[in-house]
């Protein structure tokens, strides 16, 4: 749906809402890790197609497994969205891995390296100039 109509907002959010529910507590398949969720769901104008970025914590074997288990499982999740929606159509879904949460702890762990890394800069910095002030003081 178009990001500036409200009505596709509020579609999007329900069917990211429900999804949600459905992959927590109603699919049943081991594959499907207990640590994924639904980052975000873009459901077409005309309501016959979904979009689903999942993200899921843990090894690229688990988000790959949790993939394909979603992917099977569609049928039931296209069944219990209509069965929860009141849309004049169920769109079918498509379930696309999203590695946008990885991404930020990877990008913020670099982050704090390198703060770490200039405080000990900094710190050492100090150290080095007090020294080189009490050198100079004694040399008087």
């Amino acid at each position: 749906m178009r990001k500036n109509n409200s009505r596709g907002a509020r579609v999007n959010s329900d069917v990211r809402r429900v999804l949600s529910h459905i992959i927590e507590f109603d699919i049943k398949d081991p594959r499907i890790s207990s640590l994924t969720s639904v980052v975000k769901c873009e459901v077409t104008n005309d309501l016959k197609e979904c979009k689903c970025y999942i993200s899921v914590l843990g090894s690229d074997e688990d988000a790959q497994n949790t993939i394909e288990g979603l992917r099977s499982a569609s049928g039931f999740v296209r069944k219990r969205l209509a069965e929860s929606l009141n849309l004049r159509y169920t769109p079918v879904v498509e379930f696309k891995l999203d590695r946008s949460i990885e991404y930020g702890v990877m990008m913020s762990k670099k982050i704090d390296d390198i703060v770490g890394k200039h405080e000990e800069d900094i710190e050492d910095s100090e150290d080095i100039e007090d020294i080189e002030d009490s050198v100079d003081t004694e040399d008087m």
